[in-house]
């Protein structure tokens, strides 16, 4: 049997059906079938149903007699359903990449019977609410009713975000009511009845926000159907289960969530009819208010609440108007104040570091940072360390974001950006050692040194290559750059090839180190113990593959979008695998930053793992696209999969050095099907694959013996 129906009703979504439709059809997971319901649109969306069903069995469409509704259509595709579990998506959506393998895998997991899933939020003008629901999905228990875990009552009261055991629905004879707010007679008594539910906090479907069309957009009367379904979904929760006061009090607050959001909507209920909405909250207020009561909200939300049950109408707008005045005004003098501290701050700043720079160089203060703050790692880490043990009269100095203080190791001197010691530290400071530029405003002071590290060997172009790649370049103020440039006095590279494309990206009069990386020493030193170290740090068993995923940064694409379905290659390598996945740097918040690795043992995300090398000690392949990762893992001697699923796109948008395709570190994969068949037939560990190996190792790692520190710290520091 199918594991997965997947129910799509359609009305008038011809702009947004395709992308629907390829979004599922796409997804590595195959076992599903989609049961499309032509409510009778008007519009093409007919013939695009028909042109997907001829060319994929897996789509079948169900053409209602009559238009019927979104509720009524759900269930003529629910009678169609063949599939062990049922997702009702609505067709304006889109599914993520390895959504569908995500969701199979948790449900044969856990063994569930309701599904409830994360998403993101994605507006018409461009923004995206990454993970609406994924903090409270995250803080949710393995599996469990919601006696056990009434939270979530909080999650979006939808039926796309939930994924059901059909013979459930059956049992309990549970379908969609007709009108709208059809959601809110289905999802209330779903969460009640169902025995054992679970949760999958990473984004699986866009949800999107259409600038028309959306019924929270239209404005009639219609906007009464709620309470028929919320007293609907109230006998139906009574019907199946004796709830206990917390959910009681939990649900009723819910309700009263709802409609107030509907009342205080100025797109839904027309002026004259908002008095007679509100006397009919007031009899829902009574006529279901639970004998215990119902936990109150914090807030001018508790206020709205007492007066809906006092049913003073006139006093809830006049509250209502003055909360949100209030909460305007207060909004307002908040920006206001912290724009004028904030200059008044810079401005104090700015004179402070003015008069530090006419203070002395303090001679024995080293200045290091990495990443725009995010913690000590990197090339500056590493000469750091070194610079400790040979010049331990230097004493180092780190600048950490106000985020990242957490990261920093034990023991480390560090200053704060944007703190006064922040300030003084860089308008005092003998060196200066980044892997990227410092601010703009900074001064180069006359007998201090600058080392730019860098913080990876170029595959991508760089700095006034820029030119000829414009769609790409973040930082289009090239003369900008070339200023912070000619602030350096080493730069430090890798080999000969960086060496020759810094020399063209960053022209400037500063003298280069091709010296290695500095941070690939302990890599190029490490031994059969240090990679058992690191594992028992990451907590991967003993006899375990490790699989590290590393995807680069694509400006064309969604924040935090992978080109590989993950959960996919996971089922693909087998159990005896653990695919860790880290994600670029751009994508690693504040709060993951320093975090342990999480997931199970067989995918676990590393993105905020602090110290990468632990992550290249404890792979034994590396899978990445065009990330300089490649370049540092391959010192290691292991081998590397590259998958490059959209290479003529990157190499014409961003630009590159060379050819990566005729230059591989090892086997190349453009499709996942090839990457399955690199891992199922040893193709990655093959001899044409050691042999790519060795010669990209003979052009870009010849230099990291170990010692690439120690060079920097004796030129720099002991004028070596």
């Amino acid at each position: 049997m199918t594991l997965l129906s997947i129910v799509l009703p359609v009305y008038r979504v011809q702009g947004y059906l395709r992308q629907c439709l390829d979004s599922m059809l796409s997804q590595s997971f195959e076992d599903f079938e989609v049961v499309a319901v032509d409510d009778c649109s008007p519009d093409h969306s007919g013939e695009i149903l028909a042109e997907y069903a001829a060319r994929d069995p897996r789509v079948r469409v169900i053409t209602s007699p009559a238009n019927v509704g979104l509720g009524m259509a759900r269930n003529l595709g629910l009678e169609h359903a063949t599939g062990d579990y049922v997702w009702f998506l609505d067709s304006d959506d889109w599914l993520a990449v390895g959504s569908l393998a995500a969701v199979a895998a948790r449900l044969r997991a856990t063994d569930c019977d309701l599904l409830l899933v994360g998403w993101d939020r994605v507006h018409w003008h461009g923004k995206v609410q990454v993970g609406t629901a994924k903090k409270l999905l995250s803080g949710a228990p393995r599996v469990f009713s919601l006696e056990q875990w009434p939270k979530a009552l909080s999650v979006l009261h939808v039926a796309w975000n939930r994924v059901i055991r059909r013979e459930l629905l059956a049992r309990l004879d549970l379908g969609f009511s007709t009108g709208w707010y059809e959601d809110v007679s289905f999802t209330f008594p779903l969460l009640v009845a169902a025995p054992k539910i679970s949760t999958l906090p990473r984004t699986c479907v866009h949800y999107r926000q259409r600038r028309t069309g959306a019924i929270t957009r239209t404005v009639g009367d219609r906007h009464f159907e709620v309470f028929e379904h919320w007293e609907t979904a109230l006998a139906l929760c009574a019907k199946y289960a004796e709830s206990g006061d917390e959910v009681r009090g939990l649900l009723f607050r819910r309700m009263l969530w709802h409609l107030v959001r509907v009342l205080r909507n100025d797109n839904r209920l027309p002026a004259a009819s908002r008095r007679r909405f509100f006397d009919q909250m007031t009899e829902m207020y009574h006529r279901y208010l639970p004998p215990a009561g119902f936990p109150p909200p914090d807030g001018g939300e508790a206020l709205r609440y007492r007066l809906v049950g006092s049913g003073s109408y006139r006093r809830f707008v006049i509250s209502d108007q003055a909360i949100r005045r209030s909460r305007r005004t207060r909004v307002k003098a908040r920006r206001l104040r912290g724009k004028v501290v904030h200059r008044l701050r810079q401005l104090a700043h700015h004179l402070y570091y003015r008069v530090q720079l006419r203070l002395p160089v303090d001679q024995s203060l080293a200045v290091y940072s990495a990443y725009w703050y995010r913690g000590v790692t990197c090339n500056p880490a590493a000469i750091a360390a070194k610079a400790a043990e040979l010049a331990p009269k230097v004493r180092p100095v780190w600048v950490v974001g106000p985020s990242r203080k957490g990261s920093v190791p034990p023991g480390t001197e560090y200053v704060e950006a944007g703190s006064w010691a922040y300030y003084r530290a860089l308008a005092r400071g003998r060196y200066l050692v980044n892997n990227v530029n410092w601010p703009k405003w900074m001064v180069k002071r006359r007998g201090t040194t600058h080392v730019m590290t860098h913080h990876g060997t170029p595959l991508k172009m760089m700095g006034l290559d820029q030119l000829e790649h414009p769609a790409a370049a973040t930082d289009a103020d090239f003369a900008g750059q070339m200023r912070r440039v000619d602030r350096w006095d080493f730069s430090v590279t890798a080999n000969a090839h960086t060496t020759v494309a810094w020399e063209r990206a960053y022209p400037g009069s500063h003298k280069t180190l091709e010296v290695g990386y500095p941070r690939n020493d302990r890599l190029a030193t490490a031994t059969e113990a240090d990679t058992a170290a690191a594992r028992e740090k990451l907590g991967i068993g003993a006899g375990q593959r490790v699989v590290l995923y590393m995807p680069t940064h694509r400006e064309w694409m969604p924040k935090g979008a992978y080109v590989l379905d993950v959960e996919r290659l996971s089922e693909q390598l087998g159990p005896d695998t653990t695919l860790l996945v880290r994600a670029h740097y751009f994508y690693v918040t504040a709060a993951q930053q320093g975090q342990a690795p999480t997931g199970g043992q067989r995918i676990v995300d590393v993105s905020g793992y602090p110290v990468v090398e632990d992550l290249y000690l404890a792979a034994d392949v590396l899978v990445t696209d065009y990330s300089s990762a490649m370049f540092d893992f391959a010192v290691l001697d292991r081998p590397v999969v590259i998958h490059a699923p959209d290479w003529p796109a990157y190499r014409d948008v961003r630009g590159v050095y060379f050819d990566l395709m005729e230059e591989p570190p090892g086997a190349v994969a453009i499709d996942s099907a090839q990457l399955a068949e690199v891992f199922d037939q040893g193709i990655y560990a093959g001899a044409k694959a050691e042999a790519a190996r060795a010669a990209f190792r003979a052009k870009f790692c010849y230099l990291d013996d170990g010692g690439a520190a120690e060079r920097v710290v004796r030129r720099v520091f002991l004028d070596g």
